[in-house]
């Protein structure tokens, strides 16, 4: 399996504050069958401003340090970055990393409370200068929670949608679980990720919510939210 959204670099933003934390949720991530994590750390949100060149080091030296300790699993370099209005520009100039560092895929965060105004024309923008946007944690917007089929719009436009494995399980708020439940009945997600940030609150697995999923789209569909699908962004080719 392939997680894209994932806090597993140390002492960048909220997630684990050393690397052998990081350590830690990978070899929990491979022993759940996850081969491929893209690391994802907050930037541009107002409180974490991680840079292009501080996340590739801190990916270098994980990978190297997985090989040490004979863990299976491959770091690939990325961000989630808060929705701002230079986000285009910083793309363009790398201070903003795409998936897989030179792709055409990012993965952004809304605020948790509302849905800016503007967002479909953000997003219209994006992809007009060939950038694909994924939303991160769909499921965890208010407004998307209200009303799902807001989401309709934002990927007929042309972005693509991320929600969390957690966001499946019976750990879950009812909220979020039923709004998971409804975009996945009316083919609106794309992804399932981790959005792991330690052992404790959401752990880097995503087979349980794989079998969740297939209880409700079937064990083919579901399967593609963590392989299929995460392997062609990650090959730099875009999804229906």
């Amino acid at each position: 399996m392939i997680d894209i959204h994932a806090h597993i670099l140390p002492s960048i933003d909220d997630g684990p504050e050393t690397i052998e934390g990081s350590i830690a949720l990978c070899k929990v991530a491979e022993e759940d069958g996850i081969k491929t994590i893209v690391a994802t750390p907050h930037t541009k949100d107002g409180v974490y401003e991680a840079k292009s060149r501080e996340i590739l080091k801190a990916v270098e030296t994980l990978n190297h340090r997985l090989k040490e300790n004979q863990i299976d699993v491959e770091i690939l370099p990325g961000a989630e970055i808060h929705i701002h209005e230079g986000l285009l520009e910083n793309i363009k100039n790398k201070d903003a990393l795409t998936i897989n560092n030179g792709g055409k895929f990012i993965l952004f965060e809304l605020p948790f409370v509302f849905i800016p105004p503007g967002t479909d024309k953000f997003i219209f923008n994006l992809k007009v200068n060939g950038i694909v946007p994924i939303l991160a944690h769909a499921e965890r917007i208010k407004g998307f929670q209200k009303n799902p089929k807001l989401l309709e719009q934002l990927v007929a436009i042309g972005a693509r949608v991320q929600v969390n494995a957690h966001g499946l399980t019976k750990r879950a708020s009812s909220r979020e679980r039923k709004c998971i439940e409804w975009l996945l009945k009316n083919k609106l997600v794309h992804f399932i990720a981790s959005d792991t940030h330690s052992l404790k609150g959401r752990p880097p697995i995503l087979s349980e919510a794989v079998k969740c999923a297939s209880r409700i789209v079937g064990e083919i569909e579901a399967r593609k939210l963590v392989y299929h699908n995460p392997q062609q962004i990650i090959n730099g080719i875009d999804i229906n």
